[in-house]
């Protein structure tokens, strides 16, 4: 019997995943991958010969790749060098209220209660309990599930359970019933921005991102990337083909059915399938019978403003995951979703990628990656050198109010904003996330792993169950498995 063939474009995380459950199923598998190595948005840069993670940071739900890897006959743990965090993200508003979240739970209900009061840190484990309750009542329903829809949901959870999850409530709305300092407010907000959304707007179902911080963050030994090289590597032992600095231009069709894809330089690669791992946005504009799938502009998720730095950092006790507020957090989203412009009062992430916990700070220059949300606009409107440094200026500057002297002069600096964004990932106008979760039925519109196209399928962070690293995993394990459901099937 033939072997059939299945191309995979995008070898980031969800194309990666998808490759290596086809390959270890039988299929033989060839990933066409725009940039010289793996990764997608998991990508490095060097800044004055020093590696910096420049996209996801963060590693949570190890699980979903303890079981990609032990599915492949392989160990995560024995792959890549992994350490659970003790701190979870450090956080401050100035340079008197700071407050840290722990791994252990007691531990951040006591400090939250220094920082906000005994009855702050009862709001604290109520919230942290309910958001338990939103993963328990999702997990398998909703993330694990091919294309959920809220009949399928109700039907899987039952209506008790999913009125208790509050799934009508926006998160700002959720958490004012738990928290009356504004600090601890617009803290667990920020959980929307996970998935490039405003917490004015998310539906309080995003909280569950709470829980899977606290069920744990790892730190990566040589950082994010190296997930994306050790997935590449057990692939390729596998036999999945991985063809670099190839750009897929057209996905081909014929007699209805995704028969390969043809290359920028007019190489026609033919296939039984393809999954498409990339933004829906780009996958339309491959294949116009793919159907819609695009989002409109004006539901683009957030994009971002990063500054990869090899500087000086001194002043303020940096953890790996830092995160710096302003005051008027509304007035932030209202910029950027509203207002369409770079936030006037921006706040900061800063991975510091040469600490964990609290460590001792590193001599000499450090590795920093700084971040700050943008709108999506790369594809029609490119910021100007004065709103960039604008915007800059306002951001190291509250740094420096929170304690952190950051000197810029002292290292080199790679900037990323939302039109180098949108030209890494064509089609997004910088979109990181796919769509913004905004409203109570905006997580059931992401595409499925499935397109109205016959043997196309999709996968990645802007796909179903949604962005971040495990979720694009998921994603890529829920397309190679329903491209082999219909494989079965069409032989039968």
């Amino acid at each position: 019997m033939r072997q059939r063939h299945v191309v995979v474009i995008g070898a980031g995380i969800g194309g990666l995943a998808a490759a290596l459950d086809l390959s270890v199923a039988g299929l033989k598998v060839t990933v066409i991958e725009r940039a010289s190595e793996p990764g997608g948005k998991m990508r490095q840069v060097c800044v004055a010969d020093a590696l910096i993670d420049a996209g996801p940071t963060v590693f949570t739900m190890r699980w979903v790749f303890d079981s990609l890897f032990a599915d492949a006959g392989a160990v995560l743990g024995d792959t890549i060098g992994l350490r659970q965090a003790k701190i979870l993200a450090r956080h401050a508003w100035d340079g008197e209220s700071r407050l840290d979240l722990h791994a252990d739970l007691q531990a951040s209900a006591d400090a939250i209660g220094r920082f906000a009061g005994a009855a702050e840190a009862r709001g604290f484990l109520a919230f942290a309990a309910r958001a338990r309750q939103i993963y328990q009542t999702l997990e398998g329903p909703f993330l694990r599930a091919s294309r959920p829809n809220p009949v399928s949901l109700v039907r899987s959870a039952g209506a008790a359970r999913m009125l208790r999850i509050s799934p009508f409530d926006t998160m700002a709305s959720a958490l004012a019933k738990h928290f009356a300092d504004p600090r601890l407010r617009q803290l667990f907000g920020r959980y929307a921005t996970y998935c490039g959304s405003s917490p004015y707007l998310a539906p309080a179902t995003l909280m569950l991102v709470a829980h899977v911080e606290q069920d744990g963050v790892w730190l990566v030994q040589g950082g994010m990337h190296a997930l994306a090289q050790a997935l590449a590597r057990l692939a390729s032992s596998h036999g999945v083909v991985f063809r670099y600095d190839a750009d897929v231009a057209e996905i081909a069709a014929d007699s209805g059915r995704a028969v390969g894809v043809v290359l920028a330089d007019g190489e026609r690669i033919a296939a039984d399938a393809v999954v498409a791992n990339a933004d829906p946005a780009a996958v339309q504009a491959m294949c116009v019978q793919a159907g819609r799938l695009a989002p409109a502009r004006a539901r683009r998720s957030l994009s971002a403003l990063t500054w990869a730095l090899r500087a000086r950092a001194g002043g303020f006790p940096l953890s790996r995951h830092n995160v710096f507020f302003q005051r008027d957090y509304a007035a932030e989203f209202d910029d950027v979703f509203a207002r369409r412009r770079l936030p006037r009062t921006p706040t900061i992430y800063v991975c510091a990628q040469d600490r964990i916990d609290d460590e001792t700070a590193p001599e000499g220059p450090e590795r920093l990656l700084c971040l700050v949300n943008a709108p999506a606009d790369g594809d029609t409107d490119s910021l100007t050198e004065t709103e960039i440094e604008r915007c800059a200026h306002s951001s190291f500057e509250h740094l420096a109010r929170c304690g952190l002297h950051v000197d810029r002069t002292s290292g080199a600096a790679v900037m990323t904003g939302p039109a180098q964004f949108h030209r890494l990932f064509p089609a997004t106008g910088g979109a990181l996330y796919g769509q913004a979760v905004h409203g109570a039925m905006a997580t059931f519109q992401r595409p499925g792993s499935r397109t109205r196209l016959p043997g196309l399928y999709l996968a990645g962070g802007a796909t179903h169950p949604g962005a971040g690293v495990p979720m694009a995993a998921l994603s890529g394990r829920l397309a190679a498995a329903s491209l082999m459901h219909d494989g079965r099937s069409t032989s039968r």
